[in-house]
């Protein structure tokens, strides 16, 4: 009996050292697959616009680092100051620049310091040239900037801003860049503009009363890789060491600067040209400078590269701009409310070519005022358009009618069914436009000109797209004032400058996706609502037009004193248009009562799907998935 109970007891024992084992072995398993996930990078991007994974053209240029560079990223992650904010935000940062060490295949090394008070990291970041800020007017300064070291060559991103994560990418790639191959290339500038800034008076400075004019922050932006050289509007030859020319709204050129340019362009230049037909920015700086300059005819001054465009197969009628009721802009009417400007063009997607490394990336772009570039029959040179109108909703208006506001052009907008190019590049063996020479020569300083050469060029019909005004909004943020895009337009001639002269790499770097969304269906209701009220004004305007020819015909016909009186015929007229106007109102109302219920009856079952469908597809599956395992 006493061995019997010896080895009942020590049964248990035996069961609870073999559990023992079994849940060490246990952790140590999933202690080894914990460790062994941390290294393995596995992520799954499911956004539609790849918000967490490198472009292309990113991992392109990293596999092509010759020499290792070196990321240090400063983040005052122990202040307590710190927002929230920004906390939040260094953490995607810090996922990015992960990224990046990983893309590099070793030729990119992340560093991370936090700059605490007095110490060697701050010393490190103030040397460095990383912004410190107060975020609390009585605490330590705080640190979040981002260096790159590669051999003897450093650059920085002094300060990093949520409100310019859709730029993220492209600016630690530049960064990236700017130190693995320091050479500037040199970029000329010609401009009837002051888009380089204007010069400062020492005297009005000193006084406070002149602020620093920095140009246009599309300018500026190139600074940090390029060498910008201002080329006068007159200029007669271009430099041997410019490879690159911007030239915007050119406006009265000379033909000895045609012919420089011409020149440029045939010896292997590559040319980035901005015309106008209409410059609202130029309008506004004549304005500024000679308010009476409307009143004495004057006004704005269309740009053209004239007989360039006529060698090169380019059609460009300065006289037309372009209207598209599908990219029509909501701006303010001047009266207290919104109007829609079908010649204030917002481009999206599908007016942006998906075939071009150019505007492929781009999702939202705007144009104001833009005329239409035409390709014609000329051997020899490829047109391409990159930006387009719609074909259904596009139609070519009066340029002068512009000065006059909105109304100016409601009676044209007659869609004709003709996509419009707004921008195209120009590739192949370009002609010379003066193979006869100008008339007065004598002093151009091309010993030998060129007949032809094999040159790139693209051209957009629009200048005003590039002002500030039109493409940026400065903000106010823990590092200072900085313009923040509000749109896609930096992106478009960064990319077009960058395809020309810098790494082509860059181009395929898209800007980072954003996280709302456009109602494009809500836009096709507006669009197809304000065709039918447009419809509906245009009869009314034409009633009341033919009211009034009636009207005078029944004036004409009266004699003397009678014309002070209304006959009978004449009030009837004038009661019979009032009819017709408070009908055409009322239908004018019904379509705005449609619209607005359309797009309530849209939201509507959106709603129901967010709300609805989704536990009501989770219940679905329940009960099948009982159903089965009653069955079983």
């Amino acid at each position: 009996m006493s061995e019997e109970k010896t080895v009942s007891n020590v049964k248990p024992f035996k069961n609870l050292g073999a559990g023992v084992v079994g849940l060490a072995i246990l952790l140590v398993v999933i202690g080894a697959i914990v460790a062994i996930a941390a290294n393995l990078r596995l992520r799954f991007d499911l956004t539609e616009q790849r918000l967490f994974t490198l472009s292309k053209g990113s991992k392109q240029l990293l596999g092509k680092l010759e020499n290792d560079v070196t990321l240090k990223l400063f983040f005052s992650d122990s202040a307590r100051d710190m927002p929230m904010g920004l906390k939040t935000y260094a953490r995607q940062v810090r996922d990015l620049l992960r990224e990046y060490e990983v893309a590099g295949k070793g030729r990119i090394r992340l560093e991370q310091y936090d700059p605490k008070p007095d110490s060697d990291a701050e010393e490190w970041a103030q040397r460095y040239g990383i912004e410190p800020q107060q975020a609390n007017p009585f605490g330590a300064p705080v640190y979040f900037g981002l260096v790159a070291v590669c051999g003897d060559h450093e650059a920085a991103i002094p300060g990093f801003s949520p409100r310019l994560e859709q730029s993220l990418e492209y600016d630690i790639t530049r960064l990236v860049a700017r130190v693995a191959w320091p050479e500037k290339p040199v970029v000329g500038v010609l401009s009837s503009m002051p888009v380089l800034g204007t010069p400062q008076n020492p005297m009005l400075m000193m006084q406070r009363r002149q602020q620093q004019d920095r140009g246009w922050a599309a300018l500026r932006e190139l600074r940090a890789d390029y060498t910008l050289r201002e080329i006068a509007p007159d200029v007669e030859s271009i430099d041997a060491d410019v490879k690159t020319l911007v030239v915007v709204h050119p406006k009265s050129l000379s033909e000895k600067t045609l012919l420089a340019l011409d020149q440029f362009v045939l010896r292997g230049g590559r040319l980035v040209a901005l015309v106008d037909p209409f410059s609202l920015v130029d309008l506004r700086t004549t304005m500024e400078q000679n308010p009476m300059a409307m009143q004495m005819g004057g006004g704005a001054e269309p740009s053209t590269l004239g007989p360039l465009f006529d060698a090169w197969g380019v059609g460009f009628d300065t006289t037309k701009v372009v209207a598209d009721l599908a990219a029509a802009t909501k701006l303010n009417d001047g009266r207290g409310g919104v109007e829609e400007n079908p010649a204030f063009l917002s481009l999206g997607p599908d007016n942006l070519s998906r075939a071009d490394l150019l505007t492929s990336p781009l999702s939202q772009v705007m144009l104001p005022f833009a005329g239409a570039l035409e390709a014609r029959k000329t051997e020899g040179v490829v047109f391409t358009p990159l930006i387009t109108t719609s074909e259904a909703d596009a139609c070519l208006v009066d340029a002068a009618t512009l000065q006059m506001g909105f109304d100016g052009l409601k009676h044209q907008l007659v869609p004709d069914g003709v996509k419009r190019v707004l921008a195209a590049r120009l590739q192949g063996t370009f002609k010379t436009a003066f193979p006869n020479g100008i008339a007065d020569d004598g002093t151009n300083a091309v010993p030998d000109r060129l007949k032809s050469g094999e040159g790139a060029v693209v051209v957009f019909a629009d200048a005003d797209f590039l002002h500030d005004s039109f493409c940026v909004q400065m903000v106010n943020t823990f590092f200072g004032q900085i313009p923040q895009p509000i749109n896609e337009n930096l992106t478009l001639f960064g990319g077009a400058v960058e395809q020309l002269a810098g790494h082509t790499e860059t181009i395929g770097i898209r800007s980072r996706g954003k996280f709302n969304r456009p109602f494009t269906k809500v836009d096709e209701l507006e669009v197809a609502a304000m065709k039918q009220w447009q419809a509906e004004e245009d009869r009314l305007e034409a009633a009341l037009r033919d009211t009034e020819n009636r009207l005078a015909e029944l004036q004409r016909q009266k004699k003397g004193s009678e014309r002070l009186i209304l006959s009978k015929e004449q009030q009837e007229e004038i009661a019979r248009f009032r009819q017709t106007q408070a009908q055409t109102r009322r239908q004018l109302k019904d379509v705005r009562k449609n619209l607005y219920r359309d797009i309530e009856s849209l939201g509507l079952r959106l709603k129901v799907i967010n709300i609805a469908l989704v536990p009501c597809a989770v219940a679905c599956f329940g009960l099948v998935r009982g159903i089965r395992r009653k069955r079983r």
